[in-house]
């Protein structure tokens, strides 16, 4: 028998994610959804699911409390569900990764599983309850679908020899050319928050979550700055709840063709209404990150993708360069 939604008397979305719901005109609509879809533990189906993928999305906060999105990645397999609520990952980030010293035991962690290839993806958060040399074990808090828009359909493969070439790493305070032309190609982006109530035991904590559009919707503002648009979806408002209650986010930027990622970690303001968002085809507000940190690691992947189609659902999006001839 299969899991049956929320069974908790408080809320599965935080004082966050409520006030954003309200300020959408869907705070009750969500929690009649939130309680039947949010589950406390893993269903079967993204059980079976996490165990098929090459690779997750992690979104954790570092020792001085700033998110950062990164990839974990092993051959189909590599994460199994022993039961409904952990999640068993043999990999760990390398000691290049910004997290590479986060995930520790009694960790916030936030999972996407995402699927390309066919636009699935699913999200899984909790707390790391145990790690060792070889991966991390992950005790389930919340597990729940997300809505297939604006995945750009791709294709996975592993990575030949001749493709490994020397893994690289950059830091910096802020964008260098190499960042700036990564951003302004990018057509996905991982963003992770953190939101940490010590009353709530049932809401809260990491979360990681993806965002797409036309190649360039990451608009670079100067060398600290990007804004991008923020669409609609399951209107959970994870995302946004989460950096209404606090603004620290972490954006990831994957070069799916040559196996890099590119990590930025800062403060982010939303811009809810005004000409920048009314300009912006499809736009229902805006997420401008103010950059602290850049971490640019080249061909850490062991996988690469090759493109297929955009989301049918980025064709009803605008652009930068349309919203400025408005």
């Amino acid at each position: 028998m299969d899991l049956q939604g929320w069974p908790h008397a408080e809320s599965p979305f935080h004082a966050g994610e409520q006030a954003v719901q309200q300020r959408a005109g869907s705070r009750e609509k969500m929690e009649v959804a939130g309680r039947r879809v949010v589950r406390p533990a893993m269903p079967e189906q993204h059980r079976l699911f996490f165990a098929q993928l090459p690779f997750v999305v992690v979104g954790a906060v570092d020792a001085a409390g700033m998110p950062w999105a990164t990839v974990l990645s092993g051959a189909p397999g590599f994460m199994q569900a022993p039961d409904p609520d952990h999640l068993r990952i043999a990999a760990r980030p390398l000691a290049d990764d910004p997290l590479a010293h986060a995930l520790g035991a009694g960790a916030h962690i936030g999972l996407l599983g995402i699927e390309l290839h066919t636009r699935r993806r699913n999200r899984m958060n909790g707390r790391i309850a145990a790690e060792d040399e070889t991966g991390l074990t992950v005790a389930v808090e919340q597990s729940f679908g997300n809505c297939p828009r604006y995945i750009q359909l791709r294709h996975w493969r592993e990575a030949g020899a001749d493709e490994s070439g020397t893994a690289a790493v950059w830091h910096g305070d802020a964008l260098d050319t190499k960042a700036v032309e990564a951003l302004r190609a990018a057509d996905t982006i991982f963003i992770a928050t953190h939101h940490h109530d010590a009353a709530s035991g049932h809401s809260g904590g990491a979360d990681v979550s993806h965002r797409g559009g036309k190649p360039g919707f990451v608009r670079v503002d100067g060398a600290r700055t990007v804004t991008f648009p923020d669409f609609n979806g399951n209107n959970y408002f994870n995302t946004v709840g989460n950096l209404v209650a606090n603004p620290r986010a972490g954006l990831l930027v994957p070069d799916f063709e040559r196996g890099g990622l590119l990590h930025l970690s800062g403060h982010s303001e939303i811009v809810w209404e005004g000409p920048e968002v009314e300009r912006f085809d499809g736009a229902e507000r805006l997420v401008r990150l103010h950059v602290e940190r850049v971490v640019r690691r080249s061909g850490v992947l062991p996988l690469r993708w090759q493109f297929e189609a955009m989301s049918p659902w980025v064709a009803q999006t605008g652009s930068w360069e349309a919203a400025a001839e408005h």
